[in-house]
């Protein structure tokens, strides 16, 4: 019966061609079987035998231009929701060969969304296994000349097969990461065609995050549940954006770039463009067209072209950017978060165009060492989040409102960055980034990794190489997190995170790599191998609940060991108390608005003695806004540590870390700050001791 809803390794064998699509419940448990005694067997090979993923192709964000057509197939699809005892019926009935309504009665179901909160219904909420969706869309008959059509997912929770017009055409099996596939062949042009998706959200040990199904006794005979540690609900369904898009048949398939700065203001902007399609050109192109060549050029933000460059037969180069604007972080400078548009002309040898794709660029230096980190040569001192994308109604759907909400509110306490706990986000809040100047922790869906087996490392370093591919031109991410709250005390440990921190760097040396680590620092095995150690830590809450007098001793202590252990810098990125908005007591009570304002401020001391040995770089705050977990007697509708409620309202303490975030910008970096951030109480208020005329030095 368990083993029947492990579907995620079923889904995998049918995707492979190992298992025909219509074989049955006792093929698919003989199957499972196998695959859990090969997994325990292989436990005695070591993990360097462990074939790697196959690297990511492709995955530019889908962008229109000259010779790129995008549309999006958000909207209301038709939802139909397997049976959980049987979650793969509809791959051996073949119900993507035909209309779904035409299998069982379907219901609407908006995309982007989670599917979980959209009904009234707690079976749909806690469904376990597979649902299936549909979208009938049309592609018109201009796009049948000398061009591809592409498909592409956002994200999708978490095992995913789609089909077109019955045609099986990709599959994908970590949730928030983008996928893709050329879909020429299987469209209809001019006439109406038929999508239809499989997603799976069941998690076992060796899928990214992990977890277990367990069968158990209910009102109604035996049920099937669903069994995490991680702390926040496991939402499912298409998560992100759809994108339909076309291109040339040779076209820019990926686009890598680094930055620079040197002295006299010059930046540097270092390109590699990988071109596909060059093995159709005889069929379309008489005369060839090879050798190609790209043309790139930068512009700024008032649209003039300021350098350009052009790569012939190798595609790769540098551009040189004189009187450079480099991007800084928000607070540390006038202008925070400056892009220069980077345009990328793709031509054939006789100049004819073929392609065109546009991003933007942030130019920056990013250096670090075992006492701090610079960007641009000057240190930084971090101050922010951990968040989570989450909402009513739409659980982790994407909204473009929400998205604008929190950028809104970051920028409005004065946070200069976060982390993306536990998982990535989407592609637009990476975009928001890079525009607001918020820096950005880019953490994989690592979260809680506790059984240490070959196949969950495979699945963990393809997490990371997917993300690094998506985010690598990004200037906002500045660290890559490979784990938060992993077992890291397990003997077995200790390997693991050796392979996965240096498959890490080897993916991207430029940036440093860290872990969100909450086991003790002398029994913790993963530190050794990171960058920078980050750790989370609830003191006065999960330790000492309700002793505000056991704080920041106990913080100062626990980040002086982690870095004397390793001598690396250190930051503290999770903290906090639950807090029910309203609530209030005198003297301040747990749970209550009071209480989490006091938490805080004992927090802010230890961080301002930290500060000044220089080697603890960063404070983040757990979390931005309440959110959703699963049902649990210490949750009160779900986690309420946000400084913001989960409608993103301000709590009281929002406005003493407000006033904190300032203070901090204005003596690191004498940034200006908002009038409001102080409230008027009395005359001297006018000038505060703290607020120095710098025009005076």
């Amino acid at each position: 019966m368990i083993a029947r809803l492990m579907s995620v390794i079923y889904c995998s064998a049918v995707l492979s061609g190992s298992i025909s699509r219509t074989s049955g419940l006792q093929e698919h448990t003989d199957l499972l079987e196998s695959k859990i005694n090969q997994t325990n067997k292989s436990k005695q090979f070591d993990y360097m035998w462990l074939q790697d993923a196959p690297p990511t192709r492709g995955l530019l964000y889908p962008r229109e231009s000259e010779s790129r057509e995008v549309r999006t197939l958000d909207g209301v699809w038709r939802f139909l929701q397997s049976d959980v005892n049987d979650p793969m019926q509809g791959v051996r009935d073949n119900w993507y060969k035909a209309d779904l309504d035409k299998v069982k009665p379907t219901r609407p179901m908006p995309v982007p969304s989670s599917y979980n909160d959209i009904s009234a219904e707690d079976k749909l909420r806690d469904h376990i296994g597979t649902v299936w969706y549909e979208k009938k869309f049309f592609v018109p008959h201009s796009w049948n000349m000398d061009q591809r059509i592409w498909l592409r997912f956002g994200s999708v929770h978490y095992a995913a097969v789609v089909w077109i017009n019955g045609q099986k055409v990709m599959s994908h099996t970590i949730g928030h990461l983008p996928f893709e596939s050329e879909i020429t062949d299987q469209v209809k042009f001019g006439a109406e065609n038929r999508l239809t998706l499989m997603c799976d959200n069941t998690l076992v040990n060796s899928t990214i995050p992990q977890g277990t199904v367990a069968e158990e006794e209910s009102d109604e005979g035996k049920v099937m549940v669903q069994r995490y540690t991680f702390d926040f609900f496991n939402y499912a369904g298409i998560h992100r954006t759809v994108h339909l898009y076309t291109t040339p048949v040779v076209y820019i398939e990926d686009i890598k770039v680094l930055t620079d700065l040197t002295e006299n203001h010059v930046g540097l902007v270092n390109y590699e463009v990988n071109v596909n399609g060059n093995e159709k050109t005889t069929v379309y192109y008489d005369p060839p067209i090879e050798p190609l060549y790209v043309h790139v050029q930068l512009r700024n933000k008032e649209g003039e072209i300021v350098a350009h460059s052009i790569s012939k037969t190798i595609l790769n180069g540098t551009i040189v950017v004189k009187d450079v604007m480099p991007w800084w972080p928000y607070l540390m400078n006038p202008e925070p978060g400056y892009l220069y548009t980077m345009e990328v002309y793709l031509h054939a040898v006789d100049e004819s165009l073929l392609d065109v794709y546009r991003m933007k660029v942030g130019i920056r230096t990013l250096k670090w060492n075992n006492s701090t980190l610079l960007i641009n040569d000057a240190p930084l001192y971090l101050r922010g989040f951990g968040k989570h994308e989450d909402s009513d109604i739409r659980g982790k759907g994407f909204d473009y409102a929400l998205l604008t909400r929190d950028f809104n509110l970051l920028k409005w306490i004065g946070a200069n960055a976060y982390r993306t706990s536990h998982y990535p986000y989407s592609e637009e809040s990476m975009q928001f980034a890079d525009e607001f100047g918020i820096m950005i922790i880019d953490e994989c869906p690592g979260v809680n990794a506790d059984i240490f087996e070959p196949l969950l490392l495979r699945n963990h370093k393809s997490s990371l190489e997917q993300l690094i591919h998506r985010d690598r031109n990004h200037a906002s991410v500045i660290m890559w997190s490979i784990a938060n709250e992993p077992r890291s005390s397990h003997p077995q440990a200790d390997k693991y995170f050796k392979f996965l921190a240096n498959y890490t760097k080897f993916l991207d040396p430029t940036r440093p790599i860290t872990a969100a680590l909450n086991v003790e620092a002398k029994k913790d095995k993963l530190a050794q191998y990171l960058d920078i150690i980050s750790f989370n830590r609830y003191n006065a809450w999960y330790q000492n609940a309700g002793q505000l007098d056991m704080i920041t001793k106990h913080v100062e202590e626990e980040a002086a060991l982690w870095h004397e252990t390793h001598n690396k810098t250190v930051i503290m990125t999770e903290y906090g108390a639950d807090t029910y908005e309203g609530l209030h007591f005198l003297p301040a009570y747990i749970w209550s608005e009071d209480y989490q304002r006091y938490l805080l401020s004992k927090h802010f001391k230890a961080f301002d003695s930290l500060r000044s040995q220089k080697w603890f770089i960063g404070e983040f705050l757990w979390n931005f806004a309440d959110f959703k977990t699963a049902q649990s007697f210490t949750r009160v509708g779900g986690n309420k540590k946000g400084v913001f409620t989960r409608q993103r309202q301000p709590k009281s303490a929002a406005y003493l870390l407000r006033q904190r975030y300032f203070s901090l910008a204005l003596e690191l970096d004498q940034c200006e700050v908002p009038k409001d951030v102080f409230n008027y109480i009395i005359h001297w208020q006018e000038k505060p001791p703290f607020v120095r005329d710098y025009d005076d030095l």
